[in-house]
């Protein structure tokens, strides 16, 4: 099976203890948000920081979409719990649109 991997920004709000906070929340991510994100397709999933910006890295299978997962998200009262928690500690990157949270990175190189 070929996986695609997509590479998406945020930023965290710049407050140390925040920061913190985030991080030992994601020690411990409610089941059913990642029973959510696998059952979108997302195969893998990691988080990387620096400072206070945040790039998630996703391998996904070809049953992922966008759409889709968005759509699984808002149907989900858990994982909108989740984001409203996770909202407290995010921010949203310069010119990003209205309601959008994580933005999708373009990729400019790749050595094969």
């Amino acid at each position: 099976m070929k996986l695609t991997r997509y590479c998406l920004a945020l930023d965290l709000i710049d407050n140390p203890e925040l920061i913190s906070a985030y991080e030992e929340s994601h020690k411990k991510v409610w089941p059913e948000v990642i029973t959510n994100i696998k059952n979108a397709g997302i195969e893998h999933l990691e988080l990387y920081r620096v400072e206070n910006r945040l790039m998630m890295v996703m391998e996904v299978n070809d049953t992922f979409s966008f759409d889709r997962k968005a759509e699984m998200d808002e149907s989900n009262e858990q994982v909108q719990e989740w984001e409203r928690l996770m909202w407290k500690y995010q921010q949203a990157l310069p010119n990003t649109k209205p309601g959008e949270k994580w933005r999708l990175m373009k990729n400019i190189f790749s050595m094969e």
